[in-house]
């Protein structure tokens, strides 16, 4: 789902038909080396587009579903699921929210004082994001859609990365807003996605002690399960230096 350069430049013909190359770039902050290389090879980047649309005070998902590749994305904004928005809360933020419950005060008292989320997107919101909305064959659906080997597929979520086609893909396999995969990957904000203002912290607020302990205690376990595999890799590492010199 690539962005024609044909197609760019019908777009930035209709919303600045003055503007040269080295004004555009000037004011959305792209090098005009980066634009030129693009142009030559006759694709666009998405975030070429996001950048311009901003620059211009334009909806970055508005922009995109006038490309053909993104037309999906048309129309009136779809809220997000209340898992998606959950997965789009930081693990810090997450065990912040479990010891600010009273229930994590033996005293009964309010517990901690309130805090604000961290922005999306975090560390590890792009594969929570694919686990909050995965039913178990989401993976095989992409892969079959798009044509993407599933290892490739999986070498991308354990990189907490996905290409902006392969997010709108992963979100449509799954039936859920199409711009959700963007804000995960942090192509858009969650603004320009259309999520309501305190989205995410209503959806935190609605989940019981017990749910949310929980998946703090899941974070923590996968957090855990990097953490030891990075070790075990610097380890490795340092001993083949070891044994080199």
């Amino acid at each position: 789902m690539t962005l024609t350069a044909k197609a760019f430049q019908r777009w930035l013909q209709g919303i600045a038909p003055d503007a040269s190359t080295a004004d555009i770039c000037r004011v959305s902050g792209i090098k005009r080396t980066t634009l030129a290389q693009q142009l030559v090879r006759g694709k666009i980047s998405v975030g070429t587009v996001v950048s311009i649309s901003r620059a211009y005070n334009l909806n970055p998902v508005t922009a995109l579903a006038g490309f053909d590749a993104y037309s999906v994305l048309a129309g009136p904004p779809q809220a997000p699921t209340s898992s998606e928005l959950v997965s789009q809360i930081s693990t810090a933020d997450l065990l912040r929210a479990v010891l600010a419950r009273p229930a994590m005060d033996p005293s009964g008292r309010k517990g901690a004082p309130p805090f604000v989320l961290s922005p999306a997107p975090h560390a590890t919101s792009v594969k929570n994001w694919v686990d909050a909305i995965d039913d178990g064959e989401v993976r095989h659906r992409v892969s079959a859609a798009t044509g993407v080997a599933p290892q490739n597929y999986s070498a991308q979520l354990t990189a907490n990365r996905l290409s902006p086609e392969l997010a709108v893909a992963t979100a449509l396999a799954a039936g859920v807003a199409p711009a959700s995969g963007l804000v995960a990957t942090g192509v858009i904000t969650e603004e320009e996605a259309g999520w309501p203002p305190d989205a995410r912290q209503a959806a935190l607020d609605s989940m019981s002690d017990g749910e949310l302990t929980t998946l703090a205690g899941d974070r923590l376990q996968a957090l855990g399960k990097t953490l030891r595999r990075q070790e075990q890799d610097q380890a490795q590492t340092e001993k083949i230096w070891e044994n080199l010199g």
